[in-house]
């Protein structure tokens, strides 16, 4: 339930605090701003791509910007799952400060329902508002997840000039939806209406009832046509491109001849939605075909930047907002998705949070380089405050790692620890201190059970948990709790101090 009076407490102080910084930031005009496209994956596992070693798809044009660029080993999402996720990329917040901590969704799957999810406050100080307010053109072309164009979220509102592509993320269920969204307005496809949640049976399950399932317009073309007219448009500069991409989100849809590239090569068994999402006669040749897929687009856009000789003054980096899916007919276990760590999407275990990070910029980011530095994406906005010169002290809770991708590894700062706080699947905790991860999970049921303890240098898998042999270490973990947790305005994702966030909203 939604408690209206700490919201607007909470988006007086925080509208102030980002007019103040944008008030200031008008002033600032560094001399050379490069280009910046940041690629967002859906729900693509830490070795999902062949420079993180997987075996069975195929990423070509991903791995040419690993090797012409750096390559990040831990590096991590700000939460284990979609909506919350892009808040704290967008805004620098660590999930213990973030305004938005869950899938709060509102409305349903139909068209007609379309409601989004839990609305931005007004205002928000987001990159996309930092970069605009420096000079920027900005752009977010994929999913918003962040509000519908009739609330507070409109992205339109939070700092982006251009958006194109999926409010709602249950509409992100279907690769081929009626619609998308330009600027606040539908933009009509050319695809009958798909409910994908329709389940088939042994006896229903048809070459026409699979067909069912594809449309004509695929979301991901689109997205890639948007994303390239932007660029074309703009190449003048400087641009900012926020390109979150749903693939490989389930559903499992993608055009048929990017899946009969698949079909044949692993013994595939039809997929009748029995764990949600749309059936597909081909279920593991249509996973590898939708990254595979996603990852043409991306050399396309490359192709692009190169014909439009913007390579040497773009910065292009690449992430995932959480691990794989458990459901929707994705075998994570079969594709290796994770490379052997503990755990999937909505996990605070490294198979949740770990994932793939790239980083391209020809004659500033050498060539061919790998970095175990420890990372997260809300440290994004920091990141970039300091390539374009942002001078004003950022309200942010991120530490920025442009020291690593320019090979300044002796003027890089380092995180004392990195805090995770999410509160669905039963609620879960977990910090990263150094090498040491401490874990806590059905804390809804249990705010004070036992964390586990693990050393990362030793147990990536977190397999040895070895809580009881350093009590020390254990105060030090709840003490970063009680830091740094602040309540929340809704009820349902406060998970460290119910009767804080009661009284808060009373």
């Amino acid at each position: 339930m939604i408690r209206p009076g700490l919201i607007w407490l909470g988006v007086s102080f925080l509208s102030l605090s980002g007019w103040l910084l944008v008030a200031f930031t008008s002033r600032q005009a560094p001399p050379s701003r490069p280009n910046i496209i940041y690629i967002y994956a859906d729900d693509m596992g830490y070795a999902e791509l062949g420079c993180y070693g997987q075996q069975k798809i195929r990423t070509p044009n991903l791995d040419q910007i690993a090797r012409e660029g750096i390559r990040f080993t831990q590096h991590y999402t700000s939460m284990p799952v979609c909506a919350p996720a892009r808040c704290m990329l967008l805004t620098g917040k660590h999930s213990g400060h973030s305004y938005i901590r869950g899938n709060y969704e509102m409305g349903g799957f139909p068209d007609s329902l379309e409601g989004g999810q839990m609305p931005l406050y007004p205002g928000a100080f987001t990159i996309g508002r930092m970069l605009q307010r420096s000079g920027y053109k900005t752009a977010c072309i994929g999913k918003w997840g962040m509000g519908m164009a009739n609330t507070t979220g409109n992205p339109n509102e939070q700092g982006f000039d251009y958006f194109y592509g999926y409010l709602d993320q249950k509409q992100a269920h279907n690769f081929y939806p009626t619609h998308l969204w330009e600027n606040g307005k539908p933009d009509r496809l050319n695809n009958p209406v798909i409910n994908v949640h329709r389940r088939l049976t042994p006896e229903t399950a048809t070459p026409e009832a699979f067909a069912y399932y594809r449309g004509n317009d695929y979301a991901i073309d689109k997205m890639a046509q948007k994303a390239q007219a932007f660029v074309r448009q703009n190449k003048n500069g400087p641009f900012f491109l926020y390109l979150p991409f749903t693939a490989p989100h389930v559903s499992l849809q993608a055009p048929e001849a990017a899946v009969n590239e698949y079909v044949g090569k692993f013994d595939d068994k039809p997929y009748l939605g029995q764990q949600g999402y749309a059936s597909t006669p081909y279920p593991r040749a249509t996973y590898a075909a939708m990254i595979t897929y996603m990852d043409k687009q991306i050399g396309q856009l490359m192709q692009l930047l190169h014909e439009l000789k913007l390579d040497e003054n773009t910065i292009v980096l690449f992430s995932s907002d959480n691990g794989a899916t458990f459901n929707g007919g994705v075998e994570a276990a079969y594709f290796n998705s994770v490379g052997g760590l503990r755990g999937l999407k909505m996990d605070v275990y490294e198979g949740g949070i770990r994932e793939p990070m790239l980083a391209r910029w020809p004659g500033k980011i050498k060539a061919g380089q790998v970095t175990d530095h420890v990372s997260v994406q809300y440290d994004l906005m920091a990141t970039l405050a300091e390539l374009i010169g942002y001078k004003l002290p950022l309200v942010t809770d991120g530490i920025s790692f442009l020291p690593t991708l320019m090979s300044q590894s002796s003027a890089q700062k380092q995180h004392p620890f990195l805090y995770w706080e999410y509160p669905e699947k039963g609620g879960q905790l977990a910090i990263r201190m150094g090498n040491w991860k401490a874990v806590k999970t059905n804390v809804r049921k249990d705010r004070t059970g036992p964390w586990e303890l693990y050393d990362l240098s030793k147990d990536v898998s977190e397999s040895i948990n070895i809580a009881t042999q350093h009590p020390d270490l254990i105060r030090q973990f709840d003490a970063i709790v009680a830091r740094e947790h602040v309540p929340t305005h809704i009820n349902e994702w406060e998970i460290v101090n119910p009767k804080t966030a009661m009284t808060a909203t009373n």
